[in-house]
């Protein structure tokens, strides 16, 4: 689901720049560059990664106008901490997802854990997958998503943002390592021990029963 109309910060102003996808590292190097002295070309990331950042939002709120707030209070702090932006794994797009996720941390933290009373398919569904791709490829209903999301509360905070930036982000293993901070092989690790936590999290919301 795509929002009706993006909010785009204060003191941005269109601007024509070539390249409207992902560009080379070099490329956006440069315009990150840019975009520390000059409004217009932190128009063009944010075009740039608008959806993607919304897409991550809309996945684990499940909500559009709290995906919304967290896209724009994204951007607005990287316009405001551009300066200390320092190019490291994964470049400006990790950056900007550490951000997102760490607005969503803020976001739980100010409105506490979610409850679900629903989702026994889904919980098959989990017992069931052996691997991360075979997480991947579950084709999750409504209610399933409300209990896999109540789940992820349940979790500590990294174990809840390894999953929510590998499977509710849309980014491959190795950009949500680069997000993290992590070398690969401790992203595996860390989210086999996630998804074994989730299950047992989700154990406990159908252990409770309705509420």
């Amino acid at each position: 689901m795509a929002p009706a109309a993006r909010p785009v910060p204060v003191d941005y102003a269109p601007v024509q720049y070539a390249g409207g996808g992902e560009g080379s590292e070099n490329e956006e190097q440069q315009l990150v560059e840019m975009a520390r002295t000059d409004p217009a070309a932190f128009a063009v990331l944010y075009e740039r990664y608008f959806d993607r950042i919304y897409n991550f939002a809309y996945r684990r709120t499940r909500t559009r106008h709290l995906a919304e707030d967290i896209t724009s209070s994204t951007f607005e702090r990287a316009f405001r901490m551009l300066d200390r932006f320092e190019w490291r794994g994964g470049g400006f797009k990790a950056w900007l997802f550490r951000i997102a996720s760490n607005e969503l941390a803020d976001h739980y933290r100010r409105q506490g854990r979610s409850q679900s009373d629903r989702g026994q398919a889904a919980l098959g569904q989990l017992y069931s997958a052996s691997s991360e791709d075979d997480l991947e490829r579950i084709d999750w209903g409504e209610e399933q998503v409300r209990l896999l999301l109540a789940a992820i509360d349940l979790l500590h905070g990294r174990y809840a943002e390894a999953i929510s930036l590998r499977y509710l982000s849309g980014l491959s293993h190795e950009e949500a390592a680069a997000v993290m901070g992590i070398p690969k092989p401790v992203m595996a690790v860390t989210l086999s021990r996630a998804l074994k936590a989730l299950k047992k999290a989700m154990d406990k919301l159908m252990d409770e029963g309705p509420q």
